[in-house]
């Protein structure tokens, strides 16, 4: 009986150390990384605009101006996240989750309804406020769950913004596979899986994300995890690329393979639970070893010295008062002016600017401007890929894979900008604004591919423009927050994506649609006809752009020339511990006191007069 009541006891204790666990897995830091990369991996539909695209334009008998008028709308949605940063510095990110669910939801909910003609045919800027609200859920989601994750990991903050927007770039993948397993080829689907999706992984996890205490750990042991999740992330793109050429060299896949490719799909996204279980495994051993063998501890009792002299500081002298000077009175305002003056002056590079201060910036004006001209380019040939296949005759199968691959390398730029930007800043004080100054100019050559359209070129171009586009991302939040400091990252994080839409707008709308347009009237000798074919129907949209976009590089080498001093420092320092202080810390027990025992007996006094 008495063994018996043993092996209950021992279970009982068996059982009470694994919940134990599984409560410190799910509070911790790493299950909240794990979070985070589902939602991103949900939150990129805004990439996939140009596979369902072609249905909105036909069911809605739109003109190509007008379908670029919505995807302008849809990207304003995307990026222009002012108002989800205002929220989240009063509110606790679970607030911002929520809200973005309830507006990714009803948005393409709306528009799915329109599509398939369950709703009356609604008007065009009905159709944009639609779009524009789905997709300004994604700006909601980015500000409640990356900025989040960097506040969490400050000291490696490039490679958490590449890993996070890695997962946003590869979404468009993802969700291509999820929907050919649940709906088969009907792209008018992918808009309902687009919209209760999204919405379900946030809620799911709305209280895992949450800003915790900052650890200062060794620099090798808050980076390894994340080189775990990189490893992943590479086999999941690597398999979604297999899966592209595949499906691209067979006709047609059975509904039963697609299931099973997007099983393997979901396996290598919850694959990364693997790492975080074993990282608070290792964090509970360490515990309990704590807990067990407690440093030991001796104390050393001190005779004070028999004659001791207490020497007072000699009083101090009267000091004279000065004269108050007679306030002038030809300027009354003073006071205000020097307030005012002090708002708008910002400080040094790296601390933590006001909203204010980081607005009026040059650093933020030069970077905004260099974003317009990058970042609009590459969107626009991302959003327009579906009648850029069309033009130069390529079939429709091949424009999902012109999507698939822009999807992948997209996620390879955000991926490597991220890791690279962050060990080139590490080991060679490589300064990020001059990595973004080399993405746009590599940019521009994918842009040339398209506008002169030779065969088989659109193909490069998907992997150069997608590969740009996603490298720009992670360089241009962490130079804003290297730059502008932390404290209101959630607002300035926001604003520097408000710079897409405005050069989508400028070149999409005005400059590649309106082109379109007219190429596609004088091939159908003045007859109003939404469809062109042939080179010249984008060539001289994107030679314009071409050009913009060396404009901004050369805009970006002013900010590489300004903050080159700023980057050759250690910018990090304040939010790392060495390795060599972290051990010091773990033996601080015993340390100190052998430190003392060695000392002389005349020594040990001054210490024990400094303890007291």
């Amino acid at each position: 009986m008495v063994f018996a009541g043993g092996n209950s006891a021992g279970s009982g204790v068996a059982a009470s150390e694994a919940f134990g666990f599984a409560g410190q897995v799910v509070r911790g830091r790493w299950f909240m990384v794990f979070a985070c990369f589902l939602i991103m991996s949900a939150s990129g539909a805004t990439y996939i605009f140009s596979i369902y695209s072609q249905d909105i334009k036909s069911s809605l008998g739109y003109d190509q101006q007008t379908l670029n008028t919505l995807s302008f709308f849809k990207d304003l949605g995307a990026n222009v996240g002012i108002l989800s940063g205002l929220i989240n510095e009063v509110t606790p990110p679970w607030v911002v989750l929520s809200l973005g669910s309830a507006m990714n939801l009803f948005g393409y909910l709306m528009i799915y309804l329109a599509i398939t003609g369950r709703l009356a045919r609604p008007a065009a800027w009905q159709m944009c406020v639609y779009i524009c609200v789905g997709a300004n859920s994604q700006s909601f989601t980015n500000t409640g769950a990356l900025v989040t994750c960097v506040k969490n990991f400050p000291d490696s903050r490039g490679i958490v913004l590449g890993l996070l927007k890695g997962f946003v770039g590869l979404s468009g993948a993802i969700f291509t596979q999820l929907y050919l397993a649940f709906y088969g080829h009907d792209s008018k689907s992918l808009v309902l899986l687009v919209a209760w999706l999204p919405a379900a992984i946030s809620i799911f996890f709305v209280h895992t994300i949450r800003i915790m205490e900052v650890v200062k750990k060794a620099a090798k042991e808050n980076t390894k995890p994340f080189y775990c999740f990189l490893y992943i992330s590479l086999a999941l793109a690597a398999y979604l690329m297999v899966l592209i050429i595949v499906q691209q060299k067979r006709v047609t896949f059975s509904h039963s393979e697609y299931s099973v490719s997007a099983a393997v799909v979901i396996f290598l996204l919850f694959l990364p639970l693997g790492v975080v279980v074993k990282e608070e495994l290792r964090l509970w051993r360490q515990k309990k070893e704590a807990l067990s063998n407690p440093p030991p501890m001796s104390i050393t009792v001190e005779k004070p010295p028999m004659a001791a002299t207490i020497e007072l500081p000699p009083p101090p002298l009267p000091q004279q008062q000065p004269e108050p000077t007679p306030r002038s009175p030809e300027k009354p305002n003073s006071p205000h002016v020097s307030r005012i003056a002090r708002a708008f002056k910002a400080p040094n590079r790296g601390e933590d600017y006001t909203i204010l201060q980081a607005l009026v910036s040059l650093d933020m004006i030069i970077l905004f401007f260099a974003t317009i001209c990058g970042v609009g380019g590459t969107l626009t040939a991302i959003d327009n890929m579906g009648q850029i296949g069309q033009s130069l005759g390529y079939p429709a199968r091949s424009v999902n894979t012109f999507v698939s691959l822009i999807s992948i390398w997209n996620y390879m730029g955000r991926v490597a900008s991220g890791f690279l930007s962050e060990i080139l800043l590490a080991r060679y004080k490589f300064p990020r604004p001059l990595m973004l100054s080399i993405v746009l100019l590599l940019s521009c050559v994918g842009h040339l591919l398209i506008a002169f359209g030779t065969p088989g070129s659109l193909y490069f171009s998907s992997v150069i423009i997608g590969f740009c586009f996603g490298a720009q991302w992670p360089l241009l939040f962490a130079i804003i927050s290297e730059i502008f400091g932390l404290k209101y990252y959630s607002t300035l994080y926001n604003f520097g994506g408000v710079a897409s839409p405005i050069g989508l707008y400028i070149l999409n709308v005005k400059v590649a649609g309106y082109l379109y347009d007219l190429e596609a009237a004088k091939q159908n000798h003045g007859v109003k006809e939404s469809t062109c074919i042939g080179t010249h129907c984008f060539k001289l949209a994107f030679l314009i752009i071409a050009a913009v976009t060396v404009a901004g590089t050369l805009v970006s080498l002013i900010l590489v020339w300004r903050t080159w001093n700023f980057y050759q420092s250690d910018i990090y320092s304040k939010f790392r511990a060495d390795t060599a202080d972290t051990a010091e810390e773990e033996k601080a027990g015993t340390s100190l006191v052998a430190k003392k025992e060695d000392r002389p007996s005349d020594e040990k006094n001054k210490v024990g007069d400094d303890d007291k």
